[in-house]
């Protein structure tokens, strides 16, 4: 403390920022907001040929990548576009049957967009295709307006309308650089939404496990047991032994795969495997005439226009409906397609701009639209097949969706036979992997709050519908990022043994407490949302603190706000900081601020706080301030209240 009086004397004054022009600091707020990776950076210093070609490669990254592929990428490209199909066809035909769509539908969906996604998206490993999760809100959220299987042609248009306006929206929102509100969806709720849809999905396939045929529309866990149990002299034996059978079978290939990764193609072949061998089985022993129902046929032919379906769907008195869908399922395979592109991407140590991964996913889910597809993203599944198999660029989409063509040219006959209980039990042996269980657990140890919003999207859509826990994650996820913003973390600080650092003594519990000085940490921007909350939070620390120091021999002299934190201020803010200056001063208390940002001078400057409070009252650190307390209370003798309070009494 010897030196405190040089450090008064010579402490750094706090400075206020120089202020600019209005459009220079809104311009430099929406570029932070909307271009915070700076993709503008590439085109400085050049020639307009130059930035035209670079403006190509933007927005089709398959030109910049393309005059530098080599035979050796193509064999192993080919290597896992074949694995991948041998994956997307049995899925495409199984995801379409849960959104209620025609098994063609699926196998469409898995050869148009794939090639859109080559050209457009940035990702070397994702691997396009249908998914179950849409699938289920399709079918969930159009199956109430119009019935799939009474008016079909109806069902399909509104689908594929979902699926236009579902792009739509995705590509506007990577044009627009609105990427950011996907971002509301937290981790802990998709993980209970996920989990939740893939149980109901799971529950939904009892329907073609035991064979029955008529079945509740309802998605939640009451409508579907009760639909299973009503009619348990409806179930079918033979339709029973054989899903089991199949599920054994594709469980312990998952298993063997995962103990032997080199021999993760047995897992990726199971799905295929099952549909020939239940194929064959069906059709050796006419199964289909003892209880077992089997797809029939499927159209030949590659995909045709759809334009005129579109056409007539925008006159439908549903098209609200189907908007809205279009949107909702829009946003959940976004933020499906992201996250697993941006996860594998991290193995290769290579980047994915999330802007231009919404505008390929939604062109591609727009085209799609136009040729009889309906909505894709890029499932983890398939996408974790393609990355074991060895893929090396988007060449892999154009070798599945080859490949699905000839499927669609030649080979549909033979799907004739494939029983419904196989695509079910496919599609049980895909979403079991998504009850992510071990995420919920981890999060109960991490963070209860985040484990309340998991488990509240997982009920809400178990017991209630996919839309209520959809709402619910949104809801709770958004609650949350408000109680952030309204009730930011506030804590007293204190001195570090042997050192000039100041740190929360909850933190650090060996912190000494400084004698006649309260210092307290503002944790967030103050803003109009949690001004009124952090004025009751300071007083109500001030008070405790002066009952602590009711019976000592010191009284409390100083309040230091340590604001470096505090971001940003706004006048709500300003008017707490000068209501709180005007309490200290009626108890004989100094306020004190410590390290307020540039933005946060600015604002004090403009509205003459600083004058309020006095510029030699502003520290560069909470160090310096205490310094300049400590020296004040050493060589001078404040008033204190009793004083004070004996010369009110004679006013």
């Amino acid at each position: 403390m010897g030196s405190a009086e040089y450090e008064i004397q010579q402490r750094v004054e706090v400075e206020i920022p120089p202020t600019k022009p209005f459009f220079h600091s809104l311009k430099s707020s929406l570029k932070e907001t909307f271009f915070p990776d700076d993709p503008f950076k590439q085109f400085k210093n050049q020639p307009v040929a130059r930035k035209f070609l670079l403006g190509l490669q933007y927005f089709v990254p398959i030109l910049e990548w393309a005059p530098r592929y080599t035979f050796e990428f193509f064999k192993a490209d080919f290597v896992a576009g074949i694995t991948i199909a041998s994956l997307a066809v049995p899925q495409g035909i199984s995801y379409a049957g849960l959104a209620n769509l025609p098994p063609v539908i699926g196998l469409y969906s898995s050869f148009v967009p794939p090639l859109i996604y080559a050209m457009l998206g940035s990702s070397r490993d994702l691997a396009v295709g249908t998914v179950a999760v849409p699938s289920l809100l399709i079918s969930s959220m159009l199956g109430k307006e119009v019935n799939p299987h009474q008016n079909t042609k109806l069902y399909v248009q509104l689908v594929l309308t979902a699926t236009f306006f579902a792009g739509v929206f995705q590509a506007a929102l990577g044009l627009l650089r609105l990427g950011f509100i996907v971002d509301f969806l937290s981790h802990a709720a998709i993980v209970g939404f996920m989990s939740g849809a893939a149980t109901v999905v799971c529950l939904q396939q009892l329907k073609g496990i035991l064979g029955l045929v008529h079945f509740t529309h309802q998605a939640d866990l009451v409508s579907v047991m009760k639909s299973v149990f009503s009619q348990i002299h409806m179930w079918r034996w033979e339709s029973g032994v054989l899903g089991c059978c199949f599920l054994l079978f594709l469980f312990t290939t998952r298993f063997f795969s995962r103990k032997k990764p080199v021999f993760f193609w047995i897992n990726a072949l199971a799905p295929l495997t099952s549909v020939i061998m239940g194929s064959l089985l069906v059709y050796l022993t006419h199964g289909e005439n003892h209880g077992i129902e089997i797809i029939g046929h499927l159209k030949k032919g590659l995909n045709p226009p759809s334009l005129s379906e579109l056409e007539t769907a925008f006159g439908s008195t549903h098209l609200t409906t189907a908007i809205k869908t279009g949107i909702i399922t829009g946003v959940i395979a976004l933020a499906e397609g992201i996250a697993v592109g941006r996860s594998f991407a991290v193995f290769k140590s290579y980047h994915i701009d999330g802007n231009k991964e919404m505008i390929a996913i939604g062109m591609m889910n727009i085209v799609g639209s136009c040729t009889s597809c309906y909505l894709t993203t890029g499932p983890f599944s398939r996408t974790a097949v393609n990355f074991n198999a060895g893929c090396k660029t988007a060449v892999s989409n154009i070798v599945m969706a080859t490949a699905v063509m000839i499927t669609l040219l030649f080979l549909t006959p033979l799907f004739y036979y494939t029983p419904l209980v196989v695509l079910s039990a496919i599609i049980i042996t895909a979403m079991v992997s998504l009850i992510d269980y071990e995420a919920a657990i981890h999060l109960w140890g991490l963070d209860k709050f985040d484990f309340i919003v998991c488990i509240s999207a997982y009920v809400g859509v178990v017991f209630g519908s996919v839309e209520t826990g959809l709402v619910i994650a949104v809801a709770i996820s958004l609650l949350r990022i408000l109680l952030f913003v309204a009730r930011p973390k506030t804590s007293i600080m204190g001195e570090i043994p042997n050192s000039m650092t100041y740190r929360s003594i909850e933190q650090y519990p060996k912190a000494n407490l400084v004698p006649g000085i309260l210092i307290l940490h503002i944790n967030a921007p103050v803003y109009f949302a949690n001004a009124s909350y952090l004025r009751e939070r300071i007083s109500r620390w001030i008070d405790e603190e002066e009952d602590k120091l009711k019976y000592s021999a010191n009284d409390l002299q100083y309040v230091v706000l340590d604001m470096s934190a505090v971001g940003s201020i706004d006048t709500s803010g300003i008017s707490m900081l000068e209501e709180i200056k005007r309490n200290a001063d009626r108890r004989c208390i100094k306020l004190v601020l410590a390290n307020p940002g540039g933005e946060v001078m600015k604002k004090l400057d403009k509205s003459k706080f600083i004058d309020t409070i006095g510029q030699e009252w502003i520290y560069v650190t909470v160090g310096e301030a205490v310094n300049a307390c400590n020296f004040m209370l050493q060589t001078c003798k404040p008033k204190t209240k009793a004083v004070n309070e004996e010369a009110d009494d004679k006013v």
